[in-house]
Parts: structure tokens; sequence; C-alpha cells
């Protein structure tokens, strides 16, 4: 029996990993920390695309601070519900950030080469701070040290969907994270 997606139940959605409740605290929990962190220091959220636009809009109404907002896209999984190892520059941003204070808002950290590859690029271009809020850290997986400032949950290293993440564009609007067992 799977979870209950669009009106019925998915057999491919194992099992509700953050619900909707859950996400709503800790996204507010992060917002309040970002603001009391970012006093006097307007940011510029970042989100890494597409994944993190819920988590970012739901954040940005979290922060208590005038906040900008721009988007990056990268691509490292294709259609497959694997990662392929090889990052690459999809969509760049549209602002400069010399100077100013990123956070990166990230839906989802697995292997983290796609942060690791983030963070190089924006440090290239002298931010006055760069900072990392992710969603969700897959527990085990990173291949590289990162530095993440902000967590909202660490979860086990199965492949999920929901609140932003897809398996073929599929299961984004859905209010919470479900372990997708379905083809890739």
């Amino acid at each position: 029996m799977g979870v209950k997606a669009y009106g019925q139940e998915d057999p491919n959605l194992q099992e509700v990993v953050v619900s909707a409740p859950e996400l709503a605290k800790r996204v507010a929990e992060l917002g309040a920390e970002i603001a009391d962190d970012y006093i006097g220091r307007d940011p510029l959220l970042v989100a890494v695309l597409k994944g993190a636009f819920p988590f970012m809009a739901d954040l940005a109404r979290a922060i208590d601070l005038p906040v900008e907002v721009d988007f990056m896209a990268v691509a490292s999984y294709g259609s497959a519900t694997k990662t392929s190892g090889v990052v690459r520059l999809v969509k760049d941003l549209d602002l400069d950030i010399s100077g100013r204070h990123v956070l990166v808002v990230e839906d989802i950290v697995d292997s983290g080469l796609t942060l690791s590859f983030l963070r190089r690029n924006l440090l290239a271009r002298e931010p006055a701070s760069l900072e990392i809020c992710a969603l969700l850290i897959k527990e085990g997986l990173q291949k590289t040290q990162l530095d993440i400032r902000y967590t909202g949950f660490v979860i086990p290293p199965d492949f999920v969907v929901g609140y932003g993440l897809d398996v073929n564009q599929r299961y984004r609007n859905l209010p919470v994270v479900c372990t997708y067992v379905g083809p890739s």
C-alpha cells in the first residue's frame, strides 16, 4: 500500500519521511535563525532550481528581514533516480553577487558534488559571505566535506520526492517528503 497522492493511494510512494507540519515547523525555525544571524546584512537567497523553489518561497516568508532572491539551475541527475556524478550549470544568476551576503538554498544534499561545484563557482564571484541552507541531507552519502550552516532534516539515503523534489518532473507539488520506490 502506498502513500496517498493526488487523491489516491500511490504504490510508488512508500512512506512519509517528513510530514507537512514538520516541514512548516522546521522552515519557520530556520527562517528565525537566519533572521537573527543576518541582522544588518540583508541576504540574497539563491535557490537551486527546480527542486528548491517551494522551500525557498516558504523560507523567504519566514525570514523577518528584507531579502532578495535569484535562481541557478544545475543538472546532475537527468531523468534518473541516481546522480550521474557530473554537474553542469544550466541557468546562471541574473544578479551580481560581489560584496553580497549570499545564502544558497538547496533542496537536498546527496553526494555533495553539486554543492561543492556551486560553492566554488559562487566564491569565485567574491561575495561578502556565502552560506548554505539545505532542507534535506541524505545520511552517509557525502563524498566531500561540506560546510552547511543551516540544515532542515537528516534523512535516510533513500530516493525521496515531494516538496519540490521529483522523479521525471512528477510529485514536486506534494506537501510532504516521501520515499519513492517506483520506476526511474
